[in-house]
């Protein structure tokens, strides 16, 4: 590889470097998207220099929910087998927070500390960043109704997903969630597709829930045929007018067993066998975040026992599922983006019936609703979550606290579920210190905030020397 310097790539990596010192020293931020904007004006090229000095290539994870936490688990899984991965870790996905990550990553002539890459990535961004990184393998994780104002249909932002491919090697591998009907289907133009997904029937639910997205065939438009639904519209499938079906997971997860807050063990199936499981992460849709990792770690060609340890020993991704210790109290962040998304907390945390194994019950809970842009302008999509199951499982908080720029419409929401609220406190920081102060010593508050109210909450928390900040590992 060449050593000779190039003064466009030195001159876009210095100038990103000190906006990035300049931003944290100002506390201005965690310079994870900035200093990528500046990179790429002085150097449009400049991803594309970087990510192709990356010895082992680059790995690209999107889909709706869960990016952070599985390329966190992927970080996590190569950190075990020992390979060193530059990633987005704070979750700055579009293609300026992926030039960032990789210029942080390197010096000041432009050789990579890492060897690999590992990007989270904006559905919408896919195309982009595929088409400058070098990807050798993509993971779509799944696709439910998120953010309209931003994205429009799933089914656009599928063929947004799709148009990506093209950009991949030769030889490069395409993840896909074999339970997300429109996932999988994008599996049908690859030459080479892998694919993950659950199989136990004691997880089914018996129906789809009202706000299932991808109901029907995506090859043929005919209402499918569900053997089993997990959540959303995820389950095992098959369209009863064409050939459309589930396919063959080859990572797979079967005797799934919940215990609460605690943390999940499964039996996970790769290509090398089956093997006991265990994440410390609640809930199904975590599940699916560790097969996806999983199977991204598989085909990157770690063995099973290496992702297995690495899987063990996750501990969570910041203000996705992050616990806090504040003082005497725990603060345990849960973010929250869509319907789907939203009523798998509900039901893990909060609707758990009492007596159950592993059950947690959430009496402390603060919401917070933000409508900045990365949350999405339009929060109708609140009325779509079932909040109306708390009271049905008789595991309702006392009261809720609730916060955010649009905590009024939350209010109204959970008021038209006849559901409590203690508190409606639109100041983030405010709330967060009125709601921890009315959670007992010993005891745990609940936050589910959108993903501009995290960030606010957590910068509270930061503040307060409960934790560290944003962009710290």
């Amino acid at each position: 590889m060449s050593k000779r310097l190039d003064p466009r790539l030195s001159a876009a990596v210095l100038a990103a470097r000190a906006a990035q010192l300049a931003s944290r020293t100002l506390k201005r931020g965690g310079g994870t998207t900035y200093p990528g904007v500046l990179a790429r004006r002085i150097d449009p090229k400049v991803l594309a220099k970087l990510s192709r000095k990356l010895a082992r290539g680059s790995v690209a994870i999107t889909g709706t929910n869960g990016k952070t936490t599985t390329t966190r688990m992927v970080s996590k899984i190569l950190q075990t087998a020992g390979v060193e991965a530059v990633n987005n870790s704070t979750g700055a996905n579009l293609v300026t927070g992926v030039t960032a990550a990789l210029v942080s990553d390197s010096s000041l002539l432009g050789s990579p500390a890492s060897e690999m890459g590992l990007f989270e990535v904006d559905e919408a961004s896919v195309p982009k960043v595929a088409s400058e990184a070098e990807i050798f393998l993509l993971a779509v994780l799944n696709l439910f109704r998120d953010q309209l104002d931003r994205y429009g249909e799933l089914a656009y932002t599928a063929k947004v997903i799709a148009s990506a491919f093209p950009n991949l090697p030769s030889d490069g591998t395409v993840v896909l969630n074999a339970d997300d009907p429109l996932v999988a289907s994008l599996g049908r133009g690859v030459e080479r597709p892998v694919y993950f997904g659950v199989e136990d029937p004691a997880l089914d639910t018996g129906s789809l829930q009202h706000i299932a997205d991808s109901k029907d065939c995506p090859v043929c438009g005919t209402a499918l045929r569900y053997d089993a639904v997990y959540f959303g519209h995820m389950g095992v499938y098959r369209c009863p007018n064409c050939s459309f079906v589930r396919p063959e997971p080859v990572y797979r997860a079967t005797h799934v067993r919940m215990d609460g807050p605690r943390g999940t063990n499964f039996l996970l199936t790769t290509p090398e066998g089956e093997h006991e499981a265990r994440v410390g992460l609640p809930g199904l849709y975590n599940v699916y975040n560790a097969l996806a990792a999983a199977a991204v770690a598989g085909e990157a060609g770690i063995k099973t026992e290496v992702i297995l340890r690495g899987l063990a020993e996750f501990g969570g991704a910041f203000g996705r599922v992050e616990r806090v210790r504040a003082g005497e109290k725990e603060v345990f962040l849960l973010l929250i983006k869509n319907p789907v998304g939203f009523n798998e907390i509900l039901r893990t945390f909060v609707a758990s019936p009492a007596g159950e194994a592993g059950a947690t019950s959430a009496r402390h809970v603060l919401i917070a609703i933000n409508d900045n842009h990365a949350d999405g302008r339009d929060v109708s999509w609140l009325w779509d979550v079932d909040f109306e199951m708390l009271a049905n499982a008789g595991a309702a908080p006392a009261g809720f606290h609730v916060s955010g720029i649009r905590a009024e419409d939350m209010s109204v929401r959970l008021k038209y579920a006849e559901l409590p609220v203690r508190s409606v406190v639109p100041d983030r920081k405010e709330a967060l210190l009125q709601a921890l102060d009315a959670t007992p010593p010993g005891e745990t508050l609940y936050v589910l905030p959108t993903y501009t109210a995290m960030l606010e909450l957590r910068q509270v928390l930061s503040d307060l020397g409960y934790t560290h900040p944003f962009w710290e590992e």
